[in-house]
């Protein structure tokens, strides 16, 4: 499926490279002991300086989907899963990414995943398949 990649930058190259090493890297603060999603310079929840990526598991459940029909260019493969997953590590822990090599309707909430990273130009990005 074609992708429009993110521009890199200093706070979010770990997350976007990290696949890389096959690890996936979350923003971590050091004040509040929390994760936080996307990743920023300051911690959203207490805005401590004191942050930088640490890798985590790269499991976690499906908290929430919706499937694409429209194809949207003539490159795109639908339908597809569009899906919001919850990382085991914290509450809250979220972002948005993509459900592959599964039937779109086989997926549900709740749906234990594990991360997949596939490779763009410079980045890696952090797909998920069924645990």
């Amino acid at each position: 499926m074609p992708r429009k990649l993110p521009a890199l930058n200093a706070d979010n190259r770990a997350f976007w490279q990290g696949g890389k090493s096959d690890a996936l890297l979350m923003h971590y603060c050091h004040s509040c002991t929390r994760f936080f999603h996307p990743p920023g310079p300051v911690c959203p929840n207490c805005a401590s300086l004191d942050v930088n990526p640490r890798r985590v598991s790269g499991r976690g459940k499906v908290a929430s989907f919706t499937i694409n029909h429209q194809p949207w260019v003539p490159e795109l493969n639908e339908p597809f899963v569009i899906a919001i997953v919850e990382l085991e590590e914290q509450a809250g822990l979220r972002f948005v990414t993509n459900i592959e090599d599964l039937a779109v309707e086989d997926v549900f909430i709740g749906m234990p995943v594990r991360v997949r990273f596939r490779q763009e130009d410079d980045v890696w990005l952090p797909l998920f398949i069924k645990e």
